[in-house]
């Protein structure tokens, strides 16, 4: 499939709800899917409610949706301003600016038809960017494998911490009501509080134990860089790395919630880390993402599915339910209530069930 073909989004409306049997599925829905499609993957999510639009990051490139008719309404490749059409991280700073994050492409920031890519001679820490967050005095955080930089977006001065993470594989950050980062890595999690750094592995309780003895994966770890496809599978089969952070995400009682391979989904209460699993109603225990509703309502992107947690009862959702696949590798929340994911084969949105 070409790059522009992508544009011919196939809109399968679905009347299909959750699991047969499941009592939670009475709540929400899949209304509809966009495929993109095999071997198109859909890595990365994100609204901007002032253009009533969707960014969806792709492994060709990106796609504006309109929210209004649920059609395309761009698409950006190589020639429009990327460096790498391969986008893994998507995100909207509060200035309007669009960023994203590629695969050995740098980092790309677009507003009004003008872009700018920033490399590692700009300061950027390294090619590959993974990571979005922002704090609320404007500094912007990005996460890439060689470290986390931080960037003034006044002066566009990148500042780069590396040797101060637990690891410096860096996919997931958050900030916190405080405006202290959290950072999840291949190795952990790392909390900058503006001065002190403090971390966390799996021996701290991140992650759940490996009950069903799978395997280690081999696809990690420092001098690994041509194998780092983020592929979860040995054989076929899952694998087990609890201490790779792929999600994290700060509830509304300030609880952080990270997403891990292999080890469910950990929560950490200010304390101590719980975690849950397949065996509390998760779908899955590779968890690639995490979403939050405007009631504390809690998404899950699996290997398995998604999942919804009100914090009593869960609700999954996969390609049985409409799903385009049960790799959901991205979750974006709009105004209206809708929930949208993105999988390994395209896009679907979910809201509530007409009653």
């Amino acid at each position: 499939m070409t790059v522009r073909a992508l544009l011919a989004f196939i809109l399968v409306l679905l009347a299909g709800a959750g699991r047969a049997g499941d009592p939670a599925t009475a709540t929400m829905k899949v209304l509809d899917t966009f495929r993109v499609g095999d071997p198109i993957y859909v890595r990365s999510l994100a609204l901007e409610p002032q253009r009533d639009a969707l960014w969806v990051g792709t492994s060709t490139g990106v796609l504006e949706i309109d929210l209004a008719t649920k059609t395309p309404r761009h698409t950006y490749t190589r020639k429009d301003g990327l460096a790498n059409e391969y986008v893994f991280a998507t995100f909207v700073d509060s200035r309007g600016y669009k960023w994203f994050g590629t695969n050995a492409g740098g980092v790309a920031r677009f507003r009004d038809d003008v872009w700018k890519v920033y490399f590692p001679m700009h300061g950027l820490a390294d090619y590959w960017g993974y990571a979005f967050a922002e704090q609320a005095n404007g500094t912007l955080w990005i996460g890439t494998w060689a470290g986390a930089n931080s960037v003034d977006l006044e002066t566009m001065k990148f500042t780069t911490y590396k040797n101060e993470l637990v690891n410096e594989w860096v996919y997931a950050i958050a900030v916190d009501r405080s405006q202290r980062v959290w950072f999840g890595t291949e190795g952990g999690i790392s909390l900058h509080d503006g001065k002190t750094w403090r971390h966390w592995t799996h021996a701290d309780g991140l992650g759940a134990p490996n009950s069903r003895n799978l395997p280690a994966s081999r696809n990690t770890g420092l001098g690994t860089r041509t194998r780092h496809d983020l592929n979860t599978a040995l054989a076929g089969d899952e694998t087990y790395n609890p201490g790779y952070v792929f999600a994290l995400t700060i509830d509304a009682a300030g609880q952080v919630w990270a997403g891990t391979w292999g080890g469910g989904v950990a929560r950490y209460d200010g304390r101590r880390w719980t975690n849950l699993t397949t065996a509390d109603g998760l779908a899955g225990n590779i968890v690639y993402s995490i979403g939050r509703e405007a009631d504390g309502t809690l998404w899950f992107g699996t290997n398995h599915g998604a999942s919804r947690y009100d914090g009593r009862q869960w609700q999954t959702f996969d390609h049985t339910s409409g799903l385009a696949d049960d790799n959901v590798y991205a979750i974006a929340r709009a105004a209206n209530g809708e929930v949208w994911l993105g999988t390994k084969a395209g896009v679907s949105r979910l809201g509530l069930a007409q009653k």
